[in-house]
C-alpha cells in the first residue's frame, strides 16, 4: 500500500524533451520557476523521449536513476516540467517515494503564494480545486486497507472519497459564485468608464518583464514589483492624466507564461477580462531576453486564447539599460508609433511612450475658448474636475473665457447639458510634440 509523501522544498527538476532536446532557455526558466515556488533545486535533469511513456510520461530507466538520485540527494520532491495525468504522477510517486509535481502544480503553488487581495486568493483556491479534484483518489489510499469481507476491515474507503468530491464540489460551486458577484462588479466599473468615455489601456506580457515596474512609473502608485516569476498576480486599476482633459485607466494585469495552466486562465478570468476589454494594449517585453522573440508569440497565443488578439497593440521594449541600447520609438506605414524602446527602472525613453498613447488616445482633444456666463457655474466646475481648463479670464459681466482642452465627446456632451455653445473653431489639439525632451529621444518611420 501507498500513503502520498509530505511536501519539501529540496527539489530535482526534470526538464522532459518530447522528439527534440528541452531548449536551455526551457530549462532555465523552469528553475527559475522552482526557485520562486522556493524550492532548492539540487539536480536538473534533461531527458528526451520520442513520445511519452504512459505509465510515468519519462522512461523506466530514467525512474531508476531519478530513484537513486532522490536517496543519494536525500530530496522530497520531484518537479516534471511537463503536464502529468493523476495516474502518471501517483506512478511515480510510488517509485520515487517522494512527493511528484508537474508543471501546472508548480505554478499554482506560486500563485498561492503570491496572492494577496480578496480576489487574488479566491481564483487561486478555485484553480487549486480544480487542479486536485482529478488527483483526489491518492490522498485516500491509506482506507483500501480496510478490505470488505472480513470482520472489523470493513470500511468506508469509497464513500469518503464520494463524501470528499461532494464537498469540493459545493466548495468549487461556492467560489464560482463569490468570482461571478466580483465580475459584476468589474463590469460595472467597467461600464461606468464607458459611459464616461475614459479610455482604458492594459499592460501585458510575460512575467518578469517589468510590467509593474512600468505602472508604477506613469502612475506614481506602490503596486509591488520585484525580479521574479509572477510577482504580482492581483489586477491594479489607476488613473493616469496624459495631458489636460485626457484622462486614462491603466490596468496592471498578471504575467504570462508558456504552459499557462487552464485552471488558471479560467479561473482568472475577471483579471484577464480587463486586457480583452481594454481599448489599447501596451505590450511589455523583455529587451534583454534572448529569447524575447518566442515570449512575445506565447503572449499573442495567450491573448488570441482570451480572445484580446484584435486589439491594438503598443509593443514596449523595457530594461534597455541593461542593454545599453538608446531610447527611441518606431512608427508604422500609418505614422503611429507602434514600438517603444525605453527603462521602466530609470525612466528613459518614458516621454516617448507616453507620446505614442496620446498619440493614440489623443485624436478626439479639442483645445478652444470658451464663453461661460454667470449662471453656468455647474459647467465651470466639470470643466476643472475634468482637468480641462488650461487658462481662464474674468469678463467685465461677470463671465468668464476658459481655455480648455478635453476630448471632444466629453466637451459636447457637458457643453450640451450645460447650454454652453462650442465654439466653430474647435478643432483637435496640435500638442503630440509636448511631451519629447532633450533627452536624445528619437522617433524613426516604418523601422522593423
Amino acid at each position: 500500500m501507498f500513503d502520498r509523501p509530505g511536501s519539501g522544498e529540496r527539489a530535482i527538476l526534470v526538464c522532459v524533451g518530447l522528439g527534440r532536446a528541452p531548449e536551455a532557455d526551457r530549462i532555465e526558466e523552469f528553475q527559475a520557476l522552482a526557485r520562486s515556488a522556493g524550492a532548492v533545486v539540487l539536480e536538473t535533469l534533461a531527458p528526451t523521449r520520442k513520445s511519452a511513456d504512459p505509465r510515468f510520461l519519462i522512461g523506466t530507466g530514467k525512474v531508476e536513476e531519478l530513484r537513486q538520485l532522490v536517496v543519494e540527494l536525500d530530496a522530497d520532491l520531484v518537479v516534471i516540467d511537463g503536464t502529468l495525468s493523476p495516474s502518471q504522477e501517483r506512478n511515480l510517486e510510488k517509485e520515487l517515494k517522494c512527493r511528484v509535481l508537474d508543471r501546472a502544480g508548480l505554478i499554482l503553488d506560486i500563485f498561492a503564494q503570491r496572492a494577496r487581495t480578496f480576489e487574488g486568493k479566491l481564483q487561486v483556491e478555485l484553480a487549486q480545486l480544480q487542479h486536485m479534484s482529478t488527483r483526489l483518489v491518492r490522498g485516500w489510499t491509506h482506507l483500501e486497507r480496510q478490505r470488505g469481507g472480513s470482520i472489523g476491515l470493513r470500511g468506508p474507503g469509497e464513500t469518503q472519497l464520494e463524501t470528499d468530491r461532494r464537498l469540493i464540489g459545493k466548495r468549487i460551486k461556492a467560489l464560482n459564485d463569490r468570482l461571478d458577484k466580483v465580475l459584476v462588479q468589474r463590469e460595472t466599473t467597467r461600464q461606468e468608464r464607458k459611459r464616461a468615455e475614459v479610455p482604458t489601456i492594459a499592460l501585458v506580457g510575460y512575467t518578469n518583464a517589468g510590467k509593474s515596474t512600468l505602472f508604477n512609473r506613469l502612475t506614481r502608485a506602490e503596486a509591488y514589483a520585484a525580479d521574479q516569476l509572477f510577482a504580482t498576480l492581483d489586477p491594479t486599476v489607476r488613473r493616469l492624466h496624459l495631458a489636460p482633459g485626457l484622462e486614462t485607466a491603466l490596468a496592471d494585469t498578471v504575467g504570462f507564461v508558456r504552459d499557462l495552466p487552464h485552471e488558471l486562465v479560467a479561473a482568472f478570468r475577471s483579471t484577464l477580462q480587463e486586457s480583452r476589454e481594454a481599448d489599447l494594449l501596451l505590450h511589455v517585453i523583455d529587451a534583454a531576453d534572448p529569447e524575447r522573440a518566442d515570449r512575445i508569440t506565447q503572449v499573442n497565443e495567450v491573448l488570441d486564447s482570451i480572445g484580446a488578439s484584435q486589439l491594438p497593440q503598443i509593443a514596449v521594449y523595457n530594461k534597455i539599460d541593461r542593454t545599453g541600447e538608446a531610447s527611441r520609438a518606431e512608427t508604422d506605414e500609418h505614422g503611429l508609433i507602434d514600438r517603444v524602446w525605453l527603462s521602466a527602472h530609470s525612466g528613459a525613453g518614458l516621454e516617448l511612450l507616453l507620446q505614442a498613447l496620446h498619440q493614440r488616445l489623443g485624436v478626439d482633444l479639442c483645445r478652444c475658448t470658451l464663453h461661460i456666463p454667470p449662471r453656468a457655474g455647474r459647467a465651470r466646475a466639470r470643466l476643472f474636475e475634468a482637468g480641462a481648463v488650461v487658462g481662464q479670464r474674468m469678463l467685465d459681466d461677470g463671465a468668464l473665457e476658459l481655455d480648455v482642452s478635453l476630448r471632444r465627446p466629453d466637451l459636447e456632451r457637458i457643453c450640451r447639458e450645460d447650454g454652453i455653445a462650442l465654439p466653430a473653431e474647435c478643432a483637435p489639439c496640435a500638442g503630440e510634440g509636448r511631451f519629447l525632451q532633450s533627452t536624445g529621444s528619437q522617433v524613426t518611420r516604418g523601422a522593423a
